[in-house]
Formats: C-alpha cells, structure tokens, sequence
C-alpha cells in the first residue's frame, strides 16, 4: 500500500480525502495535517510515498516551499489539490516539482484516477484543462493569457504582494535580496500591463491569491 499524507486546511477536505482513498484498500493514510510545521514533521518521521498538499495552508509559502519539499523529499510524490485557477497554477505547479494539480472541483472517480496516476510515476492535470490550454494562442493577451507567462517566481511574488507583504519581508522569505524583489514587481508590472502597485494587487486578488 502506498503511503499518503493529507495536508489542508479543511478539515472536510482532509476527511473527504482520506475516506476516498480507505474505499480503494490501496493507501494507508499515514498523516492528516493543517499547517507547514506539523506537514514537515510528518514527512521527515513518515516518508510518505504521496503527498496531497494545499498550496496555501498556514505556514507554507506556496511555490517556494513546494520546491523545498520536492528537494528534501525527492521520493515523495506531490500531487497539488487545490481550488485555485488552473490556468495560472497548474503548469507552475509541475514546473516547481509537483507531479500534478487536481482541481477541487473534480469529480471523486477523477481524483481517484489523478491519485493513481501519480502513484504510478505518471504526471496528471485534468484532460479539460489540457486540451483548452493547448487550443490557446501563443499571443493570447487576455488578462488570464498574461498570467501564463508569469514564471513560477514570478508567481510567488505575486501571491505575496497580494497579502501584504513587504518588500523585506519577500525578500526573507523567498531567501533573496530584497533589490531582486523590486526587479521581480517591475517584470509583473510590465507583463501583466499595469501601472501600479495597487492595480498589481487587485488583478491578482481577482485570482485569489490569498
């Protein structure tokens, strides 16, 4: 049996989870955790073959601390479950190490099929999602077409601006200096075409990065 801990911040979404995969008699649920600091302590004394993981639970820093797990726990597979738009967290969220984005919207038979996939050592995002995002042009310049082009640093800053954080305090937390900030929020001023800090963060409000 594969071993798997659940981290949300639901606690229905924890036990929605955990019920879904006891119906299979293939994972054993080794850990069900709300925050980063106990998700860390479990990992290093469980090992968990699988790891279906929130991106915004308290104490987590979304994408940085994604590719953090992925580095310490490379046997690990992390499957994201999330209900932030797929269009702007999926790819980033296997190009940070993630071995798939499950939308919370999925039907329980597909996340089941998303959770096998990945036990296997397939990558998974949903058919739907795929197949629109390959039927978009290059040059898509709506606001959803600019945040694809966003790097997945790019999107942590973002997110970060968006609960507002300092420049400092980004800085700290992603472990860079905090003159990289200024060049990270200037890029996403140009690319996502607005002027100001406060258009910045109410675009991406709109996308709930909170």
């Amino acid at each position: 049996m594969k071993k798997v801990v659940i981290a949300d911040h639901h606690p229905v979404t924890r036990k929605g989870a955990s019920v879904l995969l006891d119906s299979t008699n293939e994972y054993n649920i080794v850990g069900k955790v709300s925050r980063g600091s106990e998700l860390l302590k479990c990992l290093e004394k469980e090992r968990p073959d699988i790891l279906i993981l929130e991106l915004n639970i308290p104490e987590i820093n979304g994408f940085h601390a994604l590719r953090s797990i992925r580095e310490e726990f490379p046997k690990t597979r992390i499957a994201i479950f999330s209900s932030h738009p797929e269009e702007i967290y999926a790819l980033r969220s296997v190009k940070s190490g993630a071995a798939g984005y499950i939308p919370k919207t999925i039907s329980s038979e597909l996340f089941l099929h998303a959770i096998k996939r990945i036990a296997m050592g397939g990558i998974f995002l949903n058919d739907e999602f795929a197949a629109a995002f390959n039927s978009r042009s290059v040059n898509d310049n709506t606001l959803v077409g600019r945040y694809k082009k966003l790097s997945a640093r790019e999107i942590e800053v973002l997110n970060l601006l968006s609960n507002g954080k300092r420049n400092k305090d980004i800085a700290s937390l992603l472990e860079i200096n905090e003159k990289t900030v200024s060049t990270y929020k200037t890029r996403l001023l140009k690319k996502l075409n607005v002027t100001s800090l406060a258009e910045l963060i109410n675009q991406a409000r709109m996308f709930q990065f909170s």
